[in-house]
């Protein structure tokens, strides 16, 4: 065979390296294409093992079934409860400042697909749905984060819910047991949606007002108890009503070093007590928790002087306040400083926690009303930083004076305007209406100013969730999903007869 000329070789090599590096190009510039892009979550199409693990489901709500697949033969079922949410969740491991994507396919009535502990705003979307629909969105890690929980859940009382395919696709180290049933797509679905309108198909469309973006749940009252003798009614945890979903033990210690708490019994009180142990103290915790309560530990108050102002503080917070959480057997945390805090590095601190924590975390907040009158307020931004792990927020609203409202006008404490008119502020700027709480004294004795009567409570409630029972400031909108009432504290209540406990509480539960 006769070589071919040397002019034509070098042709036919010059073409074939300019179609080379233009291939080359091409993929660099096709979005998405990443070589370290790879799926990360485990068992994402429920076909490997037992059908389930490593999800891990509150309540043992979750299983493996089989018959009603997106695709392949199985995928999760989990079903609510009055009292929980049926969250399945998996940890998974990610790579600092990375951007992933999160979706699944999922169905039933009010699905939601998240995760935690991003290291930066945590995403969240959900939708309500007779036919399979796809969620999806996406979310950066932070420069420290290395580890996600990824999460699916229905909602308290709802029937079960359907999800199959759940993927995570970025940066990493693939998934050691990836489902062949996941289909990798680094793009988003049109259904990233915050807010989605409930619907039978995962077209977008538009997001619906605020009187109907909350599905029907608990509505919650949350009690402080007190670590102290001040004149209240002394109690044990065993002792506080049952009609109290949230009990935030008051007070956390701070520490010597910024950023850390602790927690101990007063000695003083468990003497009061007749010698209340802290042995008994965490047992009446867990009996609380088996009856389906949440027992918090709250940090801050009148004279709270925890400061989280950097990143070291802010991993030294998540650290402490995870180690008095596992100590005592508390379900998460409550927010109550009143001295001001770092709405940057405070978020840090508690989606850090959240992730420590895992499924079942709660964190309420309880802010001043001066503190929410604006979500560029610090404590406002700090409620949004952390909204996809936030409870419920409780604004104290009393010891404040006259305030303004969400239509601008001036009302007094005391009043059932000065509830409503200040709570369409957080309504209408970012919080979702489960996490808007009132926060009320529960006698004269509680406060210094701002005490209104429990049927005040309660027709401010109404007036919210129903537009019924207003006073002169009447909301353009009705929140039926509002969260709850809060109440300083369980102590004082029991001492002016249980009106918060007894006429509240029945109130709330017996609300749609």
């Amino acid at each position: 065979m006769r070589a071919r000329p040397r002019s034509t070789v070098h042709l036919l090599l010059t073409a074939l390296v300019a179609t080379a590096l233009a291939l080359v190009g091409l993929l660099l510039a096709t979005p998405g294409a990443q070589a370290a892009d790879v799926e990360l979550v485990a068992n994402g199409g429920l076909e490997s093992g037992n059908h389930l693990a490593p999800w891990v489901c509150t309540a043992g709500s979750g299983q493996g079934a089989t018959g009603q697949a997106h695709s392949g033969s199985y995928a999760l079922k989990a079903t609510p409860s009055g009292s929980d949410n049926a969250q399945c969740t998996q940890s998974v491991t990610v790579k600092p400042s990375s951007t992933y994507v999160l979706s699944a396919w999922v169905l039933g009535p009010y699905v939601y697909l998240g995760a935690t502990g991003t290291g930066s705003t945590d995403p969240s979307t959900w939708t309500s749905s007779t036919g399979w629909t796809k969620l999806s969105t996406t979310f950066t890690t932070g420069a420290s984060t290395s580890q996600v929980t990824v999460y699916l859940h229905g909602w308290y009382g709802q029937s079960a819910y359907l999800a199959d395919d759940i993927s995570l696709v970025g940066p990493g180290t693939p998934s050691p047991t990836p489902s062949t049933s996941v289909t990798v797509t680094p793009s988003p679905s049109p259904s990233t949606s915050t807010s989605p309108s409930p619907s039978s198909s995962p077209s977008p469309s538009p997001s619906p007002s605020p009187s109907t973006s909350q599905p029907p749940g608990k509505h919650l009252l949350t009690g402080y108890w007190q670590n102290f003798d001040n004149g209240a009614t002394v109690q044990r945890i065993s002792d506080v009503p049952a009609a109290y979903d949230i009990i935030a033990v008051s007070f956390a210690d701070a520490t010597g070093t910024p950023g850390g708490i602790s927690f101990t019994l007063d000695s003083a009180l468990a003497s009061k007590l007749g010698g209340y142990t802290a042995a008994q103290f965490k047992a009446d915790i867990a009996a609380k928790r088996a009856a389906g309560k949440k027992v918090i530990v709250s940090v801050g108050g009148q004279n709270g002087t925890v400061a989280v102002n950097s990143s070291a503080s802010a991993t030294t917070f998540a650290n402490t306040a995870y180690a008095v959480i596992q100590e005592y057997g508390f379900n998460g945390i409550d927010i109550d400083l009143e001295n001001g805090v770092n709405a940057t590095y405070m978020g840090q601190a508690l989606n850090s926690l959240a992730g420590k924590v895992g499924s079942g975390f709660v964190l309420t907040m309880a802010p001043q009303t001066i503190d929410m009158q604006s979500a560029g307020a610090e404590y406002f931004k700090l409620a949004l930083n952390v909204k996809s792990v936030l409870t419920i927020v409780n604004m104290q609203y009393y010891n404040s004076g006259a305030m303004l409202g969400c239509d601008g006008n001036v009302y007094s404490q005391g009043t059932v305007n000065f509830l409503t008119a200040l709570a369409c502020i957080q309504l209408k700027n970012g919080l979702e209406p489960r996490q808007v709480g009132l926060g009320v004294p529960a006698s004269t004795s509680a406060a210094g100013g701002g005490y209104v009567s429990p049927s005040v409570v309660n027709a401010a409630l109404d007036c919210l969730a129903q537009g019924t029972n207003c006073g002169s400031f009447k909301p353009d909108t009705k929140w039926p999903g509002i969260g709850g009432a809060m109440t300083w504290s369980t102590n004082w209540d029991a001492k002016a007869g249980g009106g918060i406990a007894n006429t509240v509480g029945g109130h709330l539960h017996a609300m749609p």
